[in-house]
């Protein structure tokens, strides 16, 4: 064989070459005689979860889309799944697009082969709501309770969505012509269709949520008049005021900032950009910049100023259709080394097939002017990392040099515009909050999104959701709780029951000591509230090498980029979809293996009869029988045993 076939891990070893030390399970077994630890069934958060900035239950819809939980009488197990899913994220087909994962980060079958195909799942759901016409369903009643929403973009949104299913009264304020925020006036067409995030946005406003479009508060309405007329306020205006360059005359009219440059797109007003552009900066709406540039191109003859005017906001859509568009030439450059780039990994790749340049470890150092333009950008070798938190940035003397350019563009960061709303300010351009997102001082009042810490989209989500749990408490009057460690979705074993038709005791939240409860196993304890699995407690020799099934992802080059605004990546098929749910490993949940049933030399693990059995309540143990010899919790591919009752 080959050195590449040798290297290749085909499957989990428990033991690698050269290990001369076994599992301490002879131990543990010797040991249950005075011990007598006995299976326990813990409920834990797999890392996907604890990972998912809006705290999707992910586990539990990739369960329903390989079939263990199966969907009640007359859904289809894609509806199913994909209500499981929106109860956290109401925007499954444009995450599913432009999420760059850090789900699929914290998958534990990163340690078999490759991690679970989130993302991709995520996206076929989103596609299948939208080709089927899936609408919420809200069985609240009215409250009576008003609430306004301050901006329109995901946080927002999800807020909004969160508080209409709970019957409250929303109404949306927002300065741009349509909503979406940054979803649609900062990422392009052709990551998130406008069709799809039209259909998205269209489900929640069908709630009941009432919006109020170019109307920004603090200018057109006031804030003390929102306080009057609404019970609670959620601040959501998100970070759309760019960060210009912190180097001298970056005051130049060819020197933007990246949030400007993509809204002037967005909206249609930039048709076209200079012969060579510039972009500073390394996270993902630099790559945006320089993607969008590189498709516009620029014109054969264009007036210097036209540029500045169509970010501006003045020139006419007509002016690129007459004139002849070549490829424009994009520069970006990061402090950082292209591998440590902040952007998805996926999208560098990308950018690089199309022909931008990217420049790693270089700082900006000036902006060259003449005749009160910019020419170049001057930069300079670095060394960048983070330390304690901190950027630390050493510059390497003597290593100047100039990057000619038309355009130079700003991403190194976003801020908020506090104009009208100045009291919310902390002094450092953000928003302070506590963990239920209401703003510190100001009851009634909460925040969530950009306004705290420009992040991910995904990030504004969960923030929204929260936001929407304690404005909830706050207008019943309730003194808002105290967050779980863990804040996301997860399975609930009640639901299960109820579609089960199976009868209810005492309800444990989260569900602990259940011996003398009908409701679940005997010793189930739901610890997902406070407790990730690690790889190393799940029994990953049970997986197979299984390939992920991967989305089609149209790759452009230098020429076909140009002008190119159509879609690139592919949803899944049904089948595939199915296939890289099953490849899901169910950390911390049983899946019904029944590994624990078949090893268990005493039987005192058994089934529990089909007509009492639910997901999360498929096997028992007879306590009577049970030795304490360990080998269900050593066989469980999940974690779901563990050993207890002998602490």
């Amino acid at each position: 064989m080959s050195g590449t076939t040798e290297e290749k891990v085909l499957n989990f070893r428990r033991f690698k070459d050269g290990d001369t030390k076994g599992t301490p399970l002879r131990d543990k077994i010797f040991q249950s005689s005075y011990t007598y630890k006995c299976p326990t069934y813990i409920q834990s958060t797999p890392p996907c979860q604890g990972s998912c900035p809006a705290g999707e239950d992910i586990r539990g819809y990739l369960a329903i889309t390989r079939g263990t939980e199966k969907p009640p009488a007359g859904v289809t197990w894609q509806e199913y799944a994909w209500r499981r899913l929106t109860s956290a994220n109401p925007f499954p087909s444009v995450m599913g697009r432009v999420c760059p994962a850090p789900c699929e980060t914290g998958c534990n079958r990163n340690e078999v082969e490759d991690h679970v195909g989130i993302n991709s799942v995520e996206h076929f759901l989103g596609e299948y709501a939208i080709e089927n016409n899936l609408k919420y369903v809200n069985t609240s009643k009215p409250t009576g309770k008003k609430v306004a929403i301050l901006g329109g973009g995901p946080g927002g949104l999800s807020c909004a969505y969160q508080l209409a299913l709970k019957g409250h009264d929303v109404t949306i304020f927002d300065d741009h012509e349509l909503l979406g925020g940054m979803m649609r006036y900062g990422i392009p067409g052709f990551r998130t269709p406008r069709e799809i995030l039209d259909a998205e946005i269209n489900r929640i406003i069908e709630l009941g949520v009432k919006t109020r479009m170019k109307c920004r508060v603090g200018k057109d309405i006031t804030l003390e008049q929102i306080r009057k007329d609404f019970d609670a306020v959620f601040l959501g205006m998100g970070a759309q005021a760019g960060r210009a360059l912190p180097v001298p005359d970056a005051d130049a009219p060819n020197v933007v900032t990246a949030t400007s440059f993509l809204d002037a797109f967005n909206q249609g007003r930039l048709q076209h950009v200079g012969k060579r552009v510039v972009v500073v900066g390394g996270g993902d709406t630099s790559i945006d910049v320089a993607t969008v540039a590189r498709r516009l191109g620029h014109i054969e003859k264009a007036n210097p100023t036209d540029l500045d005017k169509a970010i501006a906001g003045h020139m006419a859509h007509d002016v690129a259709s007459i004139s002849a568009k070549q490829g424009a030439e994009v520069t970006l450059i990061s402090i950082f080394g292209i591998d440590k780039m902040a952007a998805n990994k996926h999208e560098i790749e990308q950018a690089l097939a199309e022909g931008i340049s990217i420049q790693g470890s270089l700082m900006p150092v000036a902006v060259i002017k003449t005749n009160g333009r910019a020419t170049a950008l001057r930069v300079a070798k670095c060394d960048a990392k983070i330390v304690g938190g901190k950027l630390d940035i050493k510059k390497i003397d003597g290593s100047e040099f100039d990057i000619e350019g038309d355009l130079f563009v700003s991403a190194i960061g976003q801020g908020v515009d506090f104009t009208g709303l100045e009291e919310f300010d902390n002094g450092k351009g953000a928003i302070s909050t506590d963990r239920n997102y209401q703003i510190t001082g100001k009851p009634g009042i909460f925040a969530g999104g950009d306004v705290i810490k420009p992040h991910l989209l995904t990030t504004a989500i969960g923030h929204g959701s929260i936001a929407a749990d304690g404005i909830d408490q706050f207008l019943a009057g309730q003194e808002l709780g105290k967050r779980p460690k863990i804040d996301a979705h997860q399975f609930d074993l009640m639901r299960k029951l109820v579609e089960k038709g199976l009868p209810l005791t005492e309800a444990h939240e989260p569900m602990r000591g259940t011996d003398r409860s009908t409701a679940a196993v005997h010793n189930f304890d739901n610890r997902s509230d406070r407790y990730i699995i690690p790889h190393d407690e799940l029994f990953l020799g049970h997986f197979a090498f299984t390939p992920r099934n991967q989305r089609h992802i149209i790759t452009l080059d230098k020429q076909t980029a140009l002008g190119n605004f159509e879609e690139r990546i592919e949803a899944l098929s049904e089948k595939e979809a199915v296939a890289e749910g099953k490849r899901c490993m169910s950390c911390g949940m049983c899946f019904e293996c029944d590994n624990c049933v078949v090893y268990c030399p005493q039987t005192a693990v058994f089934r529990v009869p089909k007509a009492k059995s639910t997901l999360g309540r498929y096997v028992d143990t007879d306590y009577n029988k049970c030795i304490g010899c360990h080998i269900c919790a050593d066989v469980c591919p999940t974690g779901y045993i563990q050993m207890g009752l002998g602490e």
